[in-house]
């Protein structure tokens, strides 16, 4: 069954260059980090410092629109940063990228060698459908702060993706809540990849192509849908 995503005229008419894909998988398998995921955001990072070519990931076109849409919510794009450019900021750092476990890696690879923000999330843990709007400012977010469960609210005007249980991701893709995130247990999942304009739709599709053959490879047998999202 397709998980229903939708996109609000509101988040439409706000940016409306804005083109999201979702991979729809179950039946996968997860688990730890492996030496063949590592390897994998190893050649990410390979590939994302060969196409900014000495410039840093902010100035790259598409990390361009997305300050400009953060902007445009009233966000300051250089101190909450969409997830596709921090995830590049991380990996070109001295640390490197982090091993999570191997689906939040295989999409972390995808994010860095397209640079382009990527987003997973557990679809047993989703209540309703998926959707992309503004805020009020009293919806939930569970996240942590120092190892301890918090409830969060997003500001109002935000832009946020949630279901009929409250915040999935605050600030468009910038943190992902705790409820619905992809752990160790996770077999069913959505990936939710999100372009602006100028990245075209051949190279977000290429991505989510590339993240639907990965999958395939990590977890032989599992149903797998790319689908246009929202």
């Amino acid at each position: 069954m397709t998980l229903t995503l939708t996109v609000s005229d509101e988040v439409r008419s706000l940016v409306p260059g804005f083109t999201p894909l979702a991979v729809e998988a179950h039946g996968l398998v997860n688990g730890p980090s492996t030496e063949a995921g590592s390897a994998l955001l190893d050649d990410a990072t390979r590939r994302l410092a060969a196409r900014l070519d000495g410039r840093a990931p902010h100035e790259d076109p598409h990390m361009v629109a997305w300050r400009a849409a953060y902007t445009a919510f009233g966000s300051k794009p250089s101190r909450t940063r969409n997830s596709g450019e921090a995830l590049a900021k991380r990996a070109l750092a001295d640390g490197g990228l982090p091993r999570i476990n191997l689906l939040v890696d295989l999409y972390n690879a995808i994010s860095v060698a397209h640079l382009i923000p990527v987003g997973g999330e557990d679809i047993d843990r989703i209540e309703g459908t998926m959707r992309l709007v503004r805020a009020t400012g009293d919806e939930p977010f569970h996240t942590a702060a120092g190892g301890e469960p918090v409830v969060e609210h997003p500001d109002a005007g935000e832009v946020v993706w949630r279901d009929d249980e409250g915040v999935t991701c605050r600030r468009w893709n910038w943190r992902q809540g705790v409820r619905t995130r992809l752990t160790e247990e996770s077999v069913n999942a959505v990936f939710l990849l999100e372009a602006l304009d100028p990245m075209s739709r051949e190279a977000l599709d290429a991505a989510g192509t590339e993240l639907a053959e990965k999958l395939e490879k990590f977890s032989p047998g599992a149903r797998i849908t790319v689908y246009p999202a929202g």
